[in-house]
């Protein structure tokens, strides 16, 4: 996961076409925009944070930065 990545995907990419895109790769079909990462796991991990982020700015009225510190306090907490 990289966050740089997530930031570009959420200021580039609406809900639904990230939304899109995930369906994409569940299918193994080409993908309509552009996710970087290394490999289908990690541009799902981009895909799958950026759809959280975008959500939670949506949800509690916060910008991109505290949208993303949220998400990464969530991983971590299910890492540990």
């Amino acid at each position: 996961m990289q966050i740089p990545i997530i930031k570009k995907i959420v200021s580039e990419y609406s809900v639904e076409q990230l939304k899109q895109a995930e369906e994409d790769l569940m299918e193994e079909k080409p993908l309509a925009i552009e996710i970087e990462g290394e490999d289908e796991g990690e541009q799902l991990t981009h895909i799958l944070a950026a759809i959280w982020v975008k959500e939670e700015m949506e949800k509690e009225g916060v910008n991109v930065g505290k949208a993303i510190r949220n998400y990464t306090v969530k991983v971590r907490n299910s890492i540990s």
